[in-house]
């Protein structure tokens, strides 16, 4: 059997999995990444991926501080400088970017375009090994290392694992944390639009009684719709063709939209799971490995981004004056 060490071993090298292992690396830490796919390179004339994320102020400062933001940005992104929310037919509450004397609130980014930014970093990282391909058999935890059993016969000795594998996590489930889980008998469309007339800098949300509608401008005139129905009414939709789906947004989106012509679509359940722990010795989770929130029209890889954030601040204070930074004590 063919054995790897690594300080630390992250399984899942998405948006959040990337962020951490890029901001470890860059601390000193070895960092071995587990991810079964990698993704595709960006390719300036592809239409917008269906999911998007709406990135904070606080995010951008992340990975601004990880030297990949300028990558991104040069990619595509598109700043949305106006966030409004309201109910059916009351309560409308909306932030202004000029009123707060800031820039912009936030940006608009495809979650491959933000992935495909951090993967090219760790590529060119020296500290940072990909691991493409490569399947979690099982996991052995001892005190001083946790090994982990790929599917191909070899295996990783890590003081420190990290599950950054999403929702239905594997790590989560080998280290045998539970999770309270519940279901929001809601599902989520994500519909590509483009749009007839400029879809501008403004966000917005409609809270309905069959659930939000929200409204995601994006580059150019695309924009993405976020449609939360019940489970039968999000595949009755998932059933129509473009042309009926148009009809359909027409007649339950705001008029404010305006004419939209939908490209591409995809769906899932919400559901809310929040893990028992978040760390044991040895091991730690974040972003979805989590929790996992409804995901308000983006907004869920921000509270990834502050699980990031903290692990970096901690792990790099606990190393730094000599303590065991793979500790209980440390990561709790």
């Amino acid at each position: 059997m063919t054995i790897h060490a690594t300080d630390v071993a992250i399984v899942g090298g998405g948006m959040v999995g990337g962020a951490l292992a890029l901001g470890l690396a860059q601390q000193g830490f070895t960092v071995t990444v587990l991810e079964k796919t990698a993704p595709p390179a960006f390719d300036p004339a592809s239409a917008p991926d269906v999911r998007i994320s709406a990135i904070s102020a606080a995010s951008v400062g992340l990975l601004k501080s990880l030297g990949v933001w300028d990558a991104v940005r040069a990619m595509r992104v598109h700043a949305y400088r106006r966030l409004e929310t309201w109910e059916w037919e009351s309560a409308h509450v909306a932030f202004d970017a000029a009123e707060l004397k800031l820039p912009e609130l936030g940006y608009m980014v495809e979650n491959k375009v933000l992935q495909w930014g951090l993967w090219q970093a760790l590529a060119a990282h020296e500290g940072v090994t990909l691991r493409v391909g490569s399947e979690l058999e099982a996991m052995q935890r001892g005190e001083a290392h946790t090994v982990l059993h790929l599917r191909e016969g070899e295996a990783i000795h890590a003081r420190l694992v990290i599950g950054a594998d999403g929702a239905n996590s594997q790590v989560r489930e080998m280290a045998g944390i539970g999770v309270h889980a519940w279901q929001y008998h809601q599902s989520c469309m994500l519909i590509s639009v483009e749009c007839a007339d400029d879809p501008g800098d403004s966000t917005w949300q409609q809270f309905t009684p069959s659930g939000p509608r929200a409204f995601l401008p994006l580059f150019d005139h695309w924009a993405s719709l976020v449609w939360y129905d019940t489970p039968a009414r999000i595949r009755q939709l998932q059933g129509m063709t473009m042309a009926q789906l148009q009809q359909e947004i027409a007649s339950h989106f705001p008029a404010r939209l305006g004419r939209v012509t939908p490209q591409a679509a995809g769906a899932f359940p919400l559901t809310r799971r929040h893990a028992l722990q978040y760390v044991q010795p040895g091991l730690a989770l974040v972003g979805d490995a989590a929790h996992t929130i409804h995901p308000l029209a983006g907004q869920g890889v921000n509270l990834g981004y502050r699980d990031v954030d903290a692990l970096l601040e901690i792990l790099a204070e606990a190393r730094g004056r000599g303590a065991d930074w793979a500790s209980l004590l440390v990561l709790k």
